[in-house]
């Protein structure tokens, strides 16, 4: 963000621009003040992970218990994220013919203050002292025309006590328990069944006391709660034979399940709440306002099961020919009666090169396999009831003799929901060369998907925001390679070992089922990919020249010099250019328009992630990553539409940007960030979200870790089987990125794309960076030892 200094001189030059609506200080505002209102918000979090295993056992049987605390304070003051666990594994033999085993893991969890983000911190200009002349902390501070804010510090949160509490308690309970029997009389064949039980329970409370996070001390306290329990259950029968017959190996298993998912919560919320101290405990003893609601009660039910049914047989000559053929029929209660049962085949062939004779005299090679598949897969992850319709209630006003209660519409019925699926072709390798020295793996896959499953946004004017649909098919192909390599091997005591994996996948949209030939508003073009951008295509500032050689008169009518300029459509044949000046075929304007507007490819045309490991005597260090390459990464903190980058001080602090002056104008306006301060568009610049836009690419070090093993003949008089302290850092570097160039940021998406934005950036689907809480930087220190 800018500090005072650079906020001061934004604020003069938005005053400077004719036409501008004119910004003064406030009565909390002082040119000479210079307050880093981020330092005195975000702190130093903190994590611990404690871990206690205990294993043990026979031939016959065999057990392990573990218990984990885990804590994660975050860099926001009141937030942190608490967990505590306990896991048993048990298995055991009776007789010959019997095994049967439980696994069960169960966890608390206590969740403070997730509600809490940077932006309204982010917002408070830096010429705003915090603290009153008396060196007490302010409660509230006024900005330019949005009136009295809550001043965010870390202060101000952690002096809140009873006035403020957000709390998510959860309780999980994930079981597993399995009986197998080896069928008498039949070598090879078994039955197994395998059950398992879920449980979850989550309670949450949330209070605001008065005049907390408000600009008006007066504003009502509330508080809501929400409770929500979720219960599920599986239960598989497997019968499996597996034999072998010479050179032939047959292993065969059927499949027969059910599940089912039954989650219903009550929640309730109130205001005016007598005292703090009952926070959200008792929502009983509210006063009523003068409307008399202070009150609203809600619920919510849900129940949705699937059954399955598979048969699958891999036969196996002579280690070297693999043949491998599946068959699965599904049935899901989510999707609509006449559509809800899908069945669908996969067959692959594998030949293992290595194990024929002519590959014997070949001793580079160690491995060699080579295979081909063909499979089809299905999704019904969606909400239940989706192909219903549904109504929510309303009170509304006849006049003064009181309210009657309406229905309106907020889901429209879909009673053609069905499975959306997918058709895969993949080609592969697999190989390890050079005694085991390098290894990897090659992929090249098709999908087709069809059916597929999204939200389908409608025009305000029909009344209902949006409903799920199969709304068409599409095509994913590209290819993977993944390599390990053991660059040195214990020579002079020291062993290097390294590996990446680098992937390209191209997506496209291939069809739409509607018939539409594209739909702007869901951002869906057939022939681009699922996920883009339609924008305007930003090609740097208007200049002088272009204002002397009309352009801007003709592209931008009633605009200034400095304002962003954009790219006409290409593809408009209607478009020709006159010494550089745009002019359009049989229209009245020339200047630019929505069918103006550009699909930004949002693709990367690579990404993967590497490591690598060297040890000395004791000593191991390790290195993981990723990396990308191209593609489109949206900012809502750059872009207008998040309200930190509108450049004219009305609003609060802005976002530090090179933007466009009478004396910062470069020869072609192509280098300058941001348009001139207070220019065409006012609050929101014209065209002011191409700013948000970035190259997607980086370099990123995701951890380091130094460890060191201790030599066993110092533990033995301890009994320590095993010990090892480490240290590690992650996220310490990123490289490459232009947007952490400008920012600093971590380049990696943290938020919706209809987060953090006054107005929608875009679809909800798509991954953005906002101002939800940032990645942090952590360096960890770390003991493990087994007795």
């Amino acid at each position: 963000m800018m500090n005072g200094p650079e906020f001061v001189a934004l604020r003069k030059a938005n005053n400077a621009t004719p036409g501008a609506s004119i910004r003064t200080n406030t009565l909390d505002e002082n040119d000479s003040v210079n307050t880093d209102w981020q330092k005195l918000l975000f702190q130093n979090g903190y994590v611990t992970n404690q871990d206690l295993s205990i294993t043990g056992g026979s031939e016959r049987g065999n057990y392990s218990i573990g218990f984990t605390y885990f804590k994660d304070q975050a860099v926001i003051p009141l937030q942190y994220y608490e967990r505590y666990s306990i896991r048993t594994a048990l298995e055991q033999r009776i007789g010959n013919l019997f095994r049967i085993g439980l696994v069960t893991n169960n966890y608390y969890v206590n969740n403070h203050d997730q509600n809490l983000g940077p932006y309204a911190t982010l917002n408070l200009t830096p010429i705003i002292n915090p603290r009153n002349p008396d060196g007490s902390w302010k409660q509230t501070v006024s900005l330019n025309t949005s009136g009295p804010n809550w001043a965010y510090t870390a202060h101000a949160l952690n002096s809140l006590g009873d006035q403020y509490i957000d709390l998510n308690r959860a309780y999980t309970t994930n079981n597993s328990v399995f009986g197998e029997i080896r069928i008498p009389g039949v070598e090879g064949l078994k039955y197994r069944v395998n059950l398992g039980l879920y449980f979850h329970q989550d309670d949450y409370g949330s209070y605001t006391g008065t005049g907390v996070f408000s600009g008006v001390t007066t504003n009502p306290s509330s508080a809501s709660i929400t409770n929500t329990k979720q219960t599920d259950y599986t239960v598989e029968n497997l019968l499996t034979y597996d034999r072998t017959f010479g050179k032939h190996s047959i292993s065969a298993v059927g499949l027969y399940s059910v599940e089912q998912n039954t989650k219903w919560s009550s929640g309730a919320t109130a205001n005016h709440l007598p005292s703090d101290a009952f926070q959200f405990y008792n929502l009983s003893y509210v006063l009523a306002d003068q409307s008399g609601t202070n009150a609203v009660a809600n619920g919510t039910y849900a129940q949705f099961g699937l059954q399955s049914y598979m048969g699958r047989v891999i036969y196996t000559y002579n280690d070297r020919y693999i043949l491998s053929a599946a068959f699965r029929s599904d049935a899901s209660s989510v999707l609509a009666p006449g559509h809800q049962w899908h069945s669908y085949p996969a067959i692959s062939v594998g030949w293992n090169v290595k194990n024929e004779s002519f590959m014997d005299r070949v001793s580079f090679v160690d491995q060699l396999k080579l295979r081909v598949g063909y499979g089809e897969t299905s999704n019904q992850a969606i909400n239940p009831y989706q192909t219903l319709g549904a109504l929510k209630t309303s009170p509304y006003n006849f006049g003064p003799s009181g309210y009657a209660m309406g229905y309106y519409v907020t889901q429209l019925p879909n009673p053609a929901l069905g499975w959306e699926f997918s058709k895969t072709w993949n080609y592969g390798a697999d190989f390890t060369l050079l005694k085991g020295r390098l290894s990897g793996t090659i992929d090249y896959y098709t999908v087709n998907t069809s059916n597929v499953l999204l939200s389908v946004g409608l025009p305000t004017t029909s009344g209902v925001a949006s409903y799920t649909a199969n709304i068409g098919a599409t095509q994913n192909k590209g290819v993977e390679l993944s390599l390990n390599g053991v660059i040195l091997d214990n020579h002079n005591g020291w062993t290097v070992e390294a590996g990446v994996n680098i992937y390209r996948n191209r997506n496209k949209l291939v069809s739409l089922y509607s018939g539409q030939p594209y739909d702007k508003g869901n951002l869906w073009f057939p022939g681009h990919p699922i996920d883009v951008v339609y924008d305007y295509k930003k090609t740097g500032l208007i200049s002088y020249a272009d204002s002397a050689s009309g352009y801007m008169q003709a592209a931008y009518p009633g605009g200034n010099v400095g304002m962003i300029k954009v790219a006409y459509n290409k593809n408009d044949t209607s478009l020709h250019f006159t010494n550089g000046v745009p002019n359009r075929k049989n229209q009245a304007g020339t200047n630019l328009n929505n069918d103006d507007r550009q699909i930004y490819d949002m693709q990367s045309n690579f990404e993967g992630g590497f490591n690598t490991r060297v040890t000395y005597k004791g000593f191991d260090l390790g290195i993981t990553g990723i990396f990308k390459s191209g593609g489109t990464l949206i900012s809502t903190l750059y872009s207008s539409t998040g309200y930190l980058n509108n450049l004219n001080t009305r609003s609060g602090n802005n976002v530090k940007v090179d933007y466009w002056t009478p004396t910062n104008s470069h020869a072609n306006d192509f280098n300058t960030f941001a348009p001139r301060p207070g220019g065409v568009g006012g609050d929101n610049p014209a065209y002011g979200s191409t700013m948000g836009y970035f190259s997607a690419s980086y370099v990123k070090i995701r951890t380091m870790t130094l460890g060191y093993n201790f030599a066993q003949r110092w533990l033995k008089a301890a009994s320590i089987e095993r010990m090892r302290v480490y240290a590690t850092v992650e996220n310490p570097f990123v490289f490459f990125s232009p947007y952490t160039k400008m920012s600093h940021m971590d380049p990696e998406t943290n938020s919706y794309g209809d987060q953090n934005s006054a107005v929608q950036a875009t679809q909800h689907r798509i991954l953005t960076i906002g101002t939800n809480t940032p990645s942090t930087r952590n360096f960890l220190l770390g003991l493990s030892v087994t007795f």
